[in-house]
């Protein structure tokens, strides 16, 4: 007895609703400071991703933070002529991100409070410093080959049965 439409229902009014509520509470300090980010971005178009708040942005970079997930837009022309990329693939890529920060939200969910400290410093320290990011470019390292990445790509990809990015 297990169809789709009763999958359906149990995540869109018992799952839906309990994922909100943990990242609201367990998860709240990354979903204030995800309110925060989605103020300073109101302009930019939003959507709902899996229960999370989707915010496309200007960037090709992603976040996400309890709630609210941060990710590239695939209609931004400038980010189309930066990636030098058809709009095909760009809208690949972006929707591998999207699976890749959804992921992150349930590293928040597992890890509540302690998810900007572990999570958010790892992750941030491999993304931004120069360090790292030397290290993927002159070695050939992929993105996921840092553990909250790759973490965050088998959780995004287990649930949502899509794939993530791979580099």
């Amino acid at each position: 007895m297990n169809n789709p439409t009763n999958t359906t229902h149990l995540f869109k009014y018992f799952w839906l609703p309990l994922y909100v509520l943990l990242q609201l509470t367990w998860g709240g300090f990354q979903s204030l400071a995800g309110l925060v980010l989605f103020l300073f971005h109101l302009r930019s178009p939003h959507d709902f991703f899996h229960g999370s708040i989707r915010t496309k942005w200007s960037s090709f970079n992603g976040i996400s933070l309890g709630l609210f997930i941060f990710t590239p837009n695939e209609e931004d022309s400038d980010l189309l002529k930066r990636k030098k990329n058809s709009r095909s693939l760009l809208k690949d890529q972006c929707d591998r991100i999207s699976v890749h920060e959804y992921g992150h939200t349930y590293q928040s969910l597992i890890l509540g409070p302690l998810y900007l400290l572990i999570i958010g410093t790892v992750s941030w320290s491999w993304a931004r410093t120069k360090r790292y990011r030397d290290l993927r470019k002159i070695y050939g390292v992929p993105y996921s080959f840092c553990w909250t990445e790759a973490w965050a790509n088998r959780l995004g990809e287990w649930i949502l049965k899509e794939p993530s990015i791979t580099h």
